[in-house]
């Protein structure tokens, strides 16, 4: 530093210039333990940090100049800078909310998605749990509709390919009934329309009154009015409905009618076998009436019959094919026969109806019904390299044979126009012409003419019916008790099944009471008033009931005491013969 007074530029910087030239000033001092540099080192350090602060000093000055003209000159530029600012951090935040929004719809969607697959896996647990419920039917039903398969497994549209033009071409357009099931056998009975005279209403008959009340509520009859005309069709089910009441209410009986749509063309049938066309047409139909009532029948029992609308039945004949049915040694059986005749009496299980129909429908159109059941049976157990009695010891196992026949093939008029078929079962017998009873003895008389053999007495006595001649009004039928006796109930039954034409038509049941003084005063004096409900005849009889449909059955009122006999009173005359094929006479106990 100079003396004297002479500008030193050290002082006159500005504050921050001297501390920024402090390091230089430090710098040249000694260093202890130094020696002292020399003086043109020195000075020559001097300028230059001089040199270096004052330009320092000039770069301070200018910053806080231009720091303080934006703050008071460009005050309003500022504001424009915020206002950038504010309005771009605004679109940036807005852009985010944006953003937030695509992503928050995204995670929802991806929510969503969880979500369904967790539904869609338990749905397809409950699916798995439902198929393994489901019966191997359903199930085949339902691979056919669903999978998209070039191969599908045949059903009963690849042999009868129209049903699928109509969406009720399954269903009954007839059912009446109360859809009883889980009973052990089902009996079908195909009826169609005959030209002369219908026997179903006798076959019903003689079906229901052999089965006893625990045999009525453990089977199921089912009859198939096998036309397409919905007249005819109502008709005959409203007939039956009022013939079988209790049995219809029930669940006993049912009675069902295809679609019209079930049945194809028949106009365009090959003509086989040397049959013409009608017959062609009329056996095809049959093998579909068939399997309709098969696979109608199939889940409502343990075992299936097939009947016909024109037979009789022997006493007991459910629980001797029941019986028969589980006494088999093996389940092997296939078919067990309780007729000889055609497609009567005979009985399947009902697992195998499927089976059965499939293979009908196969050849519907070739062969009637017992070619093509006993085709079934070669095909399950005969060896073609055999002879034919081989073949037949195989398909003994399967078609087994029960004797003597429980059904009788009682029509004559087949449901084939024209045709008159007298085949009758030899194993059968003519006992179920006529219904036995236990009868009290009595003498018994009649002022009709009987036909051949056919007399009452052998009626009374239940070695066979009684047959006689047109009856006019005024003739009678009598009952008389070698000593009075006081009966409890009466029943009569006229016609037969083949003959159920021949019955009593407006016909009284009389009854003569032994003591009638006796009765009146009875009456009078207890204020019963039992006589006064029954028309007395002249000559003493009491009417207590009338044929009705060829039947006439009732109670005895207890107040009539003792009766002397029992008269069957014809009032008008009729148009045919008669035949009393049912007479009971109960005593009281």
């Amino acid at each position: 530093m100079r003396a004297g007074g002479r500008y030193d530029p050290l002082r006159s910087a500005p504050r921050c210039s001297a501390l920024a030239g402090a390091p230089g000033a430090a710098e040249a001092a000694p260093r202890p333990g130094h020696a002292a540099a020399p003086a043109g080192e020195e000075a020559m350090r001097l300028r230059s940090g001089t040199a270096l602060t004052l330009l320092l000093g000039c770069l301070c000055a200018l910053l806080s100049l231009s720091w303080y003209g934006a703050f008071g000159g460009h005050k309003g530029d500022v504001v424009d800078i915020y206002q950038r600012e504010f309005l771009a951090l605004r679109d940036r935040l807005h852009a985010a909310e944006q953003e937030s929004l695509k992503r928050s719809k995204e995670l929802n969607l991806v929510l969503e998605e969880i979500k369904r697959a967790i539904s869609e896996k338990q749905a397809l647990r409950d699916i798995n749990r439902t198929w393994s419920s489901l019966s191997d039917e359903t199930k085949l039903k339902l691979w056919n509709i669903t999978n998209k398969n070039v191969l599908h497994l045949p059903t009963i549209f690849h042999h009868l390919p129209h049903l699928l033009s109509k969406e009720n071409s399954l269903q009954p357009a007839v059912h009446v009934g109360q859809g009883r099931t889980g009973v052990s056998v089902v009996m079908g009975i195909p009826s169609v329309k005959r030209e002369v005279h219908s026997y179903l209403t006798d076959t019903l008959n003689s079906l229901i009154s052999e089965l006893t009340q625990q045999e009525k509520e453990d089977s199921v009859i089912v009859v198939l009015i096998a036309e397409t005309d919905p007249q005819y069709t109502a008709g005959v089910a409203e007939n039956i409905k009022n013939l079988f009441p209790k049995e219809i209410h029930s669940g006993l009986l049912e009675v069902i009618s295809p679609s019209p749509h079930f049945y194809p063309d028949f106009s365009h049938l090959r003509e086989s076998f040397g049959d013409p066309k009608e017959r062609v047409r009329w056996r095809t139909k049959q093998n579909l009436d068939y399997c309709f009532l098969m696979m109608y029948a199939q889940s409502k029992g343990i075992y299936y019959v097939q009947l016909e609308d024109d037979i009789v039945a022997k006493p007991n004949y459910l629980s001797t094919m029941k019986n028969f049915a589980l006494q088999q040694p093996s389940e092997e059986w296939m078919i067990l026969e309780f007729s000889q005749l055609g497609f009567i009496g005979k009985m399947f299980k009902s697992l195998d109806l499927s089976l059965i129909v499939e293979f009908i429908l196969m050849f519907y159109k070739d062969k009637p019904i017992d070619w093509l059941l006993d085709h079934i049976l070669w095909v399950k157990v005969c060896n073609p390299e055999k002879d034919a009695k081989h073949c037949d010891r195989q398909k003994a196992n399967l078609r087994i044979r029960f004797k003597p026949s429980l059904f009788q093939h009682v029509g004559t008029h087949s449901s084939l126009a024209g045709k008159i078929q007298k085949l009758k079962d030899k194993d059968f017998g003519k006992q179920a012409l006529r219904k036995e009873h236990v009868n009290p003895p009595a003498e018994v008389s009649t002022s009709l003419k009987t036909y051949q053999h056919f007399t009452l007495e052998k009626a009374y006595l239940r070695e066979d019916f009684f047959w006689a001649f047109t009856p006019t009004a005024g003739d009678f039928i009598r009952f008389r008790f070698f000593k009075p006796l006081r009966i409890e109930r009466f029943f009569f039954r006229s016609g037969n099944i083949e003959h159920p034409e021949d019955k009593l038509f407006n016909t009284t049941v009389e009854v003569l009471p032994f003591d009638s003084l006796q009765l009146d005063k009875e009456a009078l004096q207890e204020g019963r008033g039992a006589v006064v409900k029954y028309r007395r005849m002249p000559d003493g009889y009491i009417q207590i009931g009338s044929f009705s449909k060829g039947v006439a059955e009732g109670e005895v009122d207890p107040s009539f005491g003792p009766l002397e006999a029992i008269r069957l009173s014809i009032q008008t005359d009729s148009p045919v013969w008669i035949i009393l094929s049912e007479i009971f006479i109960k005593k009281a106990e």
